[in-house]
């Protein structure tokens, strides 16, 4: 058999999932080695106790701070991964629901404003309502048609005196 008919030693696959960014390869892999150190840290702390060694003392505390150390570690990661997508980018594409329903919500407004100024003597909110259920609910309420979970609405859980923003459920700011 010749060396072209054999199968090679190693054959790149291609693969489902990217490679993680090197910045967020290398926070995890420097967690791993903290994570690695502080378990290996916890048992020899556990051991010089059982063994009533004067060293058990020390390193409890020495666990202690790489417990933290480990913890911060973690988040490291998670945070450079989050900066990460944040800069360069993740491909969002507009297949969700809100999307959809807020894009025919602006053709909709759209199509009323171009209604009001072709019609002239229309008001802009009566270009507004387009359909007859809004504009009962518009009736009932005594202005604009409210969405189900804007507050001071029906469907809504928050006190109708919540102010946005403010951090406050009584609208004091």
């Amino acid at each position: 058999m010749s060396t072209e008919e054999r199968r090679q030693l190693w054959v790149e696959e291609p693969t489902a999932r990217r490679r993680m960014a090197e910045p967020v390869r290398t926070a995890a892999v420097r967690a791993v080695l903290i994570a690695a150190v502080t378990l290996i840290q916890a048992m020899v702390a556990f051991f010089c106790t059982v063994a009533g060694s004067w060293l058990a003392f020390p390193m409890v505390l020495s666990s202690v701070a790489g417990t933290v150390v480990a913890t911060w570690a973690v988040l490291d990661v998670w945070v450079t991964r989050q900066v990460w997508n944040q800069r360069h980018g993740v491909v969002s594409e507009p297949s969700s629901t809100a999307r959809r329903l807020r894009r025919e919500r602006r053709r909709a407004r759209k199509a009323a404003r171009a209604a009001a100024r072709e019609g002239g003597g229309k008001s802009a909110r009566t270009a507004r309502i387009a359909d007859p259920a809004a504009a009962a609910a518009t009736a009932k309420t005594g202005g604009a048609p409210e969405a189900a979970g804007s507050p001071g609405s029906a469907g809504s859980r928050l006190p109708h005196t919540a102010t946005r923003g403010a951090g406050t459920l009584s609208g004091a700011v």
